[in-house]
């Protein structure tokens, strides 16, 4: 059991981001809330088109097991390759999306008003009050969904598990969904996300910076 810890303790140091993050994160919604001045709303006429769905709280909920059920078994079972290209992917674009939300003070005006009075509205109700209308682009939601998606994929140890791999494919495109359908994030903040991930997938995943080192 020790040797067993000697081996992947080392991979807990990446844990430690969430102490840089969740500071980082607090402070922009501080400092860019729904009254500062150079706010950028960048909701689109599209985003007017997709209806409220309340039930896609369920899959947007489902997102933070999700990430962290993800983040478990990969520590347990990735192969050190696949686990730092996961953590990386996950540091690197989520302190990506903060720098830009930084630069360019973002936020929505889609939330709808009155929440249907259901299970579903409130904790949607409260999940607004948590989590500000600012700060969306590009979507964390989705760019973890998309990086937990792909690492699982990718993952030695799954090979041959074809409905663990649909269903987590399944719920990565529901929780895409649900940022729009509940007025959480703009058609924007998906796409950037999207964008962003494809970015440094190649830059993770595919480019083999070993001939890089032979050069």
């Amino acid at each position: 059991m020790k040797d067993f810890f000697k081996r992947k303790g080392w991979r807990i140091c990446f844990g430690a981001y969430i102490f840089i993050y969740l500071p980082w994160f607090m402070i922009l919604e501080r400092i860019f809330s729904s009254d500062y001045p150079r706010l950028h709303i960048i909701n689109i006429p599209f985003d007017n088109m997709i209806p409220f769905c309340e039930y896609f709280i369920i899959p947007y909920v489902l997102w933070y097991l999700y990430v962290v059920g993800a983040c478990v078994y990969m520590y347990f079972k990735a192969d050190n390759k696949e686990f730092i290209q996961f953590a990386l992917s996950l540091i690197i674009g989520m302190s990506l999306a903060l720098t830009i939300c930084m630069i360019y003070p973002n936020g929505l005006t889609l939330r709808p008003d009155p929440i249907p009075d259901n299970f579903c509205g409130k904790i949607i109700n409260t999940l607004y009050a948590i989590d500000t209308s600012t700060n969306v682009f590009p979507s964390i939601h989705v760019y973890n969904s998309l990086a937990v998606n792909f690492a699982l994929l990718r993952c030695k140890a799954l090979k041959g598990h074809t409905l663990t791999k649909t269903l987590s494919s399944i719920l990565c495109i529901l929780i895409c969904l649900a940022t729009m359908f509940l007025k959480q994030h703009s058609v924007i903040d998906v796409i950037g996300a999207i964008i962003l991930y494809i970015i440094l997938y190649i830059f993770i995943y595919v480019i083999d910076y070993s001939k890089f080192k032979k050069a």
